[in-house]
């Protein structure tokens, strides 16, 4: 699949500035605190909204725990918005793992798939700790738990004059109809709803934008519940992934994806998420 010409780095959509178009109230609240006492207990989901715009003292702060291949990383960034961003979301990501494995985040070690999605490596790895990072504009978005893979995306809820236009070239045939069928008002969260939880699932998957977008179908009509509907053509398939969705902050939406889970407590299922909202240590 060819990703739009304009994407930007750390986002997924091309870039314009957002809208304050009114939106619905967030779903879920991102209670502020810090990473003291986190812990992860088994059958929770910890999804983190990050700020990607602290003070220079803490970025700094944040980006001296980065290892070498992540430091040549930020210096192939051409704007500096764009590296301190990279910069913070990758030192939060250290931070949160750090603090969750009980182990400085600087001695954190990655080990990459093929599509370059990030797992632990060395003696954290044997914890069966899941983690996924994105990022979108001013804002990343980090969901933990200890079992299967987890995808997450964030999209800042900006003007898509073409949104049309990019789901005739991504979106399955069924996403076009629905996404067609919404009065105007409500078409921008249509189509956010579907990339995100498109993106989400791919990201879980390992795949990230390499995947063909139209090979699976979800919801995205606002107000009906984020599922995917059919995976290759198979609904059976489908049915073993669970969405959350999320507002983690004014003008951006979110989602996570997980394969296999019995559902989240707040539907009936045995998996609690809870959501925070970063705040850095004094």
């Amino acid at each position: 699949m060819t990703v739009p010409p304009d994407l930007g780095p750390g986002d997924g959509l091309p870039g314009t500035a957002p809208a304050r178009a009114p939106e619905p109230a967030p779903e879920i609240d991102f209670a502020p605190r810090t990473v003291a006492g986190v812990a992860l207990e088994p059958g929770e989901i910890h999804v983190w909204a990050v700020p990607l715009d602290p003070s220079p003292a803490i970025v700094e702060r944040l980006a001296a725990s980065l290892a070498a291949d992540e430091w040549e990383r930020a210096r192939r960034f051409r704007f500096d918005r764009h590296r301190r961003r990279y910069q913070v979301g990758r030192g939060v990501l250290r931070e949160l793992l750090g603090a969750y494995l009980g182990m400085p985040a600087r001695e954190v070690v990655f080990s990459y798939g093929p599509r370059g999605k990030p797992f632990l490596a060395g003696p954290a790895a044997a914890g069966g700790l899941s983690f996924n990072l994105s990022n979108s504009h001013e804002l990343a978005l980090i969901g933990l738990l200890r079992g299967p893979e987890i995808g997450v995306d964030v999209e800042l809820l900006k003007p898509m004059p073409d949104l049309e236009q990019i789901a005739e070239r991504f979106f399955s045939a069924s996403e076009r109809a629905a996404l067609r069928a919404l009065p105007a008002e409500q078409k921008r969260e249509g189509f956010f709803n579907c990339w995100t939880r498109k993106e989400a699932y791919l990201k879980a998957m390992g795949e990230g934008l390499a995947a063909p977008l139209d090979s699976f179908d979800v919801t995205l009509i606002p107000g009906e519940p984020p599922r995917m509907l059919t995976l290759k053509g198979d609904a059976e398939r489908a049915s073993r992934w669970s969405y959350r969705c999320f507002r983690p902050a004014d003008d951006y939406i979110g989602a996570l994806a997980i394969e296999g889970i019995e559902g989240f407590a707040s539907e009936g299922g045995a998996w609690a998420v809870r959501t925070y909202r970063f705040v850095n240590s004094p």
